[in-house]
């Protein structure tokens, strides 16, 4: 019997301040978006906005990718290089995709793709993400910080541009939070196997990811890891918290290495609750 490993992982970010992945704009007001746990709130980044980075990281490392997207647009959009296809873009072997076709469309499709040349009976209309992740999580509670700044009047001679982007200087407001972020992720190898080289690269982009949302390009935040938990096992889950780095008390006076501590892998290893062979442990903490 072959045994089939998986792949588990929780990055932590370094601490840093970060307006990134901010919700939609309350009149002049940036909001980060939060949720509530016990009694405060955490900035989160949805694992959305890192699998657009990935896309984009995979991209500028050299890997075929299929979607990709425009900057200079009225609305949020992309643009594909052709239907999707896991044995040419990488963003579609891992990522998985969806096209919303039914009934006539899919036939309409299918014969598309054969006057391609494409094999229409190996096309499906929807495939699973082969990575998984879940949402980014602040460390630190929501504090309720903000940034403001002023946008100037814009009192450029009609005769030079007749637009103008504002008639009036503006006050603008922006949340902002002071944390390091830790979010999951997982692989099946066996799933991974058709392209070993394209994962690699993955997870070389995991290791240097940026550009996460960036809120319109004007925040630098990391979210390459600071410290990283792994481990490899045939179990089908991960078997421990996968938000499992956790603050020291008096956290104020210690460094930032001496702060994140994973308490239940450390202890569950030294007490014999976890197989230690099966755990990598990397970074700062």
């Amino acid at each position: 019997m072959i045994t089939r490993k998986n792949l588990f992982g929780t990055v932590l970010t370094y601490t840093a301040p970060s307006a990134n992945y901010r919700g939609e704009s309350a009149e002049n007001r940036a909001v980060i978006q939060k949720i509530t746990i016990d009694r405060f709130e955490h900035a989160i980044i949805s694992p959305e906005a890192m699998r657009n980075a990935l896309r984009e990281t995979l991209t500028a490392m050299g890997l075929p990718c299929n979607r990709e997207r425009l900057g200079d647009e009225e609305q949020l959009a992309v643009r594909f290089q052709d239907y999707p296809d896991d044995t040419r873009f990488a963003d579609d072997f891992f990522m998985g995709w969806l096209v919303a076709a039914s009934g006539k469309d899919r036939e309409k499709i299918r014969k598309e793709l054969k006057e391609k040349g494409r094999n229409p009976g190996a096309f499906t209309f929807k495939r699973d993400s082969i990575l998984r992740m879940n949402m980014a999580l602040a460390l630190e509670p929501y504090r309720h910080n903000t940034v403001f700044t002023q946008s100037p009047l814009d009192a450029t001679d009609k005769a030079v541009k007749a637009h103008s982007n504002d008639t009036s200087s503006n006050l603008l407001l922006r949340e902002t939070a002071v944390t390091a972020f830790q979010y999951p992720f997982a692989l099946s190898l066996a799933d991974c196997a058709p392209h070993l080289d394209w994962t690699r690269t993955l997870l070389k982009a995991v290791g240097e990811l940026n550009g996460v949302a960036g809120n319109h390009a004007r925040s630098y935040y990391e979210m390459a890891p600071a410290s990283l938990l792994l481990r490899l096992t045939s179990q089908l889950v991960a078997g421990y918290d996968t938000y499992g780095f956790r603050l020291e008390e008096a956290a104020s006076r210690r460094t930032e290495a001496e702060k994140h501590r994973l308490p239940e892998i450390v202890e569950g290893i030294l007490q014999g609750d976890y197989p230690g062979e099966d755990f990598f442990i990397g970074g700062r903490v």
